[in-house]
């Protein structure tokens, strides 16, 4: 079992920034690959971002190619979602999820998943 909590989550002016962080308990983190998606209001959740178990595989969604960057540290069993130049179509709820592959992917299948965290983006 992988407990997954997410935070960082806020209000913030378009064009400005936030890191999201998830930190990991439970099984090996290094183990899992990593991804983020999110949800905004009645709409599905899509993917975000990904990365591999060890790190140096990361994968995007186009929308969020060049303003976001997801990066790990498994000694701190946290992943990382540094969000810049966000735009008012990043409002949603964003959620990080872990599955046991070495990399990540852009479907849902993964195994565990957090709570989630609010990210308000303002014009």
């Amino acid at each position: 079992q992988v407990q997954l909590v997410e935070s960082g989550g806020g209000l913030v002016q378009a064009g400005g920034s936030l890191r999201l962080s998830c930190a990991a308990a439970g099984r090996t983190f290094r183990n899992y690959a990593m991804g983020w998606f999110r949800q905004a209001p009645g709409k599905e959740r899509d993917f975000v971002a990904g990365i591999s178990w060890s790190g140096p595989i990361t994968l995007y969604a186009d929308s969020v190619k060049g303003r976001f960057t997801i990066s790990r540290d498994n000694a701190k069993n946290t992943v990382y979602l540094q969000m810049n130049s966000l735009k008012p179509e990043d409002t949603a709820v964003y959620y990080c999820a872990a599955r046991a592959r070495l990399t990540a992917g852009p479907h849902d299948d993964y195994d565990y998943w957090g709570q989630g965290t609010q990210v308000t983006v303002s014009s």
